[in-house]
C-alpha cells in the first residue's frame, strides 16, 4: 500500500487572499473552504452518519476528550475505529482534547496536563505523545497536536508560557507521530496549532515556531473563545501570515456566516463549530434573511418554509407553523429537522462561497453576507 505522508492539498483558484482548494486523502477528497460538523461523542446530535452523507458533509470532527473517557479508545478501536464505530466512511478530524482539558483548570507542566474527568471525577494525564496514541487509536484521518489554550483575556506572561509549551509539545508530538506513521504504516495527517492570544507579536512567533517544526497542515487556535469579531481578525491575520501557501489552514471553533466569510477573506480553508447545530436545538434557524427564532408566537400560523430562498434542503417540506408547534410541545423531531436545515443551509453557503472564489466574485458575496450577518 502506498503511504501518503501528507494530505495532497492544492490551491486551484484565488480571489484576493480567499482560496479555493482541493484536499485529497486516501479515504476521501473535498473542496475547500469547507465546514466540519462537530460530532462530540461520536455523533452530531440528532443526526446519523447517513444523514450527514446525504447532506453532503465531507469531513466531521470527533472530540478526543469525550471519546477517550466514554466509551474509551480500546472500545472504539475494537469496533473498527471511529469510522467503523460511527458508520462514517468519509474523513474524520479529531481534536487533541486540549481545549476541553484547559477549560477544567488542570495541573500543567512541561510534559503534559493532569485533569479530572467531568463524568466521574477520576484523574487522567494527557501528554503530547499520549494525544497522538489516542487519536491513532481512534483512527483519525487528521489529528491535532496537544496545545496550551489559555483563556482570553490573560496576562501576557500566561500567553507567553502557552506559546512556549505549545512549541515544546508540538515538537514531541511531531517526532512521535512521524515515527508511528512510518512503523505502523498508516496514511493519517497531523496538524500543528498556532497560539498567542490577541498579541500580534506572539501570534507571529508561535506561527513561525510551528511552521519550523513542519506539519501536514496548520490550525489557528485560541481565538473565537469569547472575544469580538473585530478583536479576532487581526490576530488571525497575523497567524495566517506565517503559514505556508501549500498547506491547509484550519481555524478552530468558528461557524457563524459573518465570521466564516471574514476568515475565508484572510485565507482560511477549514472550519468547525457547534454553533449551527446548537442553535437548531434551541429553535433558531439560519436563513438568507438572517437567523429566526421559530419558537416565537408570530410563526404559529405561518405556512412559509423555514427559508423561502433555500428550498433544496431536507426540512423545506414543513412549515414554520408546524415546526413552531413541535418546539412548543417539546417534540424531539423539531431539533432534528432544524439541525438538518441549519447544516444544509451552511453547506449551501460554503458551496456558494467556493463558487464565488472560482468566478472571481468573492468580494460581492462577502458584502452580501456581511449586510445580513455582521
Amino acid at each position: 500500500m502506498k503511504i501518503e505522508h501528507t494530505p495532497n492539498f492544492s490551491v486551484v483558484a484565488t480571489d484576493g487572499s480567499a482560496r479555493l482548494g482541493e484536499l485529497s486523502m486516501e479515504r476521501h477528497s473535498l473542496e475547500t473552504p469547507t465546514f466540519m460538523p462537530v460530532g462530540t461523542r461520536g455523533a452530531v446530535r440528532t443526526l446519523t452518519s447517513s444523514d450527514l452523507k446525504e447532506l453532503g458533509a465531507d469531513i466531521v470532527l470527533g472530540n478526543t476528550y469525550h471519546l477517550m473517557l466514554r466509551p474509551g479508545v480500546e472500545t472504539i478501536q475494537s469496533l473498527g475505529g471511529l469510522h467503523g464505530f460511527t458508520g462514517w466512511e468519509r474523513l474524520i478530524l479529531t481534536d487533541s482534547g486540549g481545549y476541553q482539558v484547559f477549560s477544567l483548570e488542570p495541573d500543567v507542566d512541561d510534559l503534559g496536563a493532569t485533569f479530572k474527568s467531568t463524568y466521574d471525577g477520576s484523574l487522567h494525564r494527557l501528554t503530547p505523545k499520549g494525544a497522538v496514541d489516542i487519536q491513532c487509536g481512534l483512527g483519525a484521518d487528521i489529528q491535532m497536536t496537544l496545545d496550551v489554550c489559555p483563556p482570553l483575556p490573560s496576562e501576557k506572561s500566561v500567553i507567553e508560557t502557552a506559546v512556549a509549551r505549545t512549541k515544546l509539545w508540538a515538537e514531541d508530538a511531531r517526532e512521535y507521530f512521524l515515527l508511528k506513521r512510518e512503523n505502523e504504516r498508516f496514511a493519517g495527517a497531523q496538524f500543528g496549532i498556532v497560539q498567542g492570544g490577541l498579541d500580534l507579536s506572539l501570534r507571529r512567533i508561535s506561527g513561525e515556531q510551528i511552521v519550523d517544526i513542519g506539519f501536514d497542515g496548520y490550525a489557528v487556535g485560541g481565538l473565537s473563545v469569547g472575544e469580538s469579531r473585530e478583536e479576532m481578525l487581526e490576530p488571525m491575520e497575523a497567524s495566517l501570515g506565517t503559514l505556508p501557501i501549500g498547506r491547509p489552514r484550519y481555524f478552530m471553533g468558528l461557524g457563524d456566516p459573518a465570521g466564516l466569510v471574514e476568515a475565508v477573506n484572510l485565507g482560511v480553508d477549514m472550519f468547525d463549530c457547534v454553533w449551527p447545530t446548537r442553535l437548531a436545538r434551541h429553535g433558531t434557524a439560519l436563513t438568507r434573511e438572517g437567523r429566526i427564532n421559530l419558537g416565537a408566537a408570530r410563526y404559529a400560523k405561518s405556512e412559509d418554509p423555514i427559508d423561502p430562498h433555500f428550498l433544496q434542503n431536507p426540512a423545506a417540506h414543513w412549515s414554520r407553523g408546524y415546526l413552531r408547534h413541535l418546539l412548543a410541545v417539546g417534540e424531539p423531531a423539531a431539533a432534528r429537522l432544524l439541525t438538518l436545515h441549519n447544516l444544509a443551509w451552511l453547506f449551501d453557503m460554503m458551496q456558494r462561497m467556493r463558487q464565488s472564489i472560482r468566478n472571481g466574485t468573492f468580494q460581492e458575496f462577502r458584502r452580501e453576507i456581511l449586510e445580513i450577518w455582521a
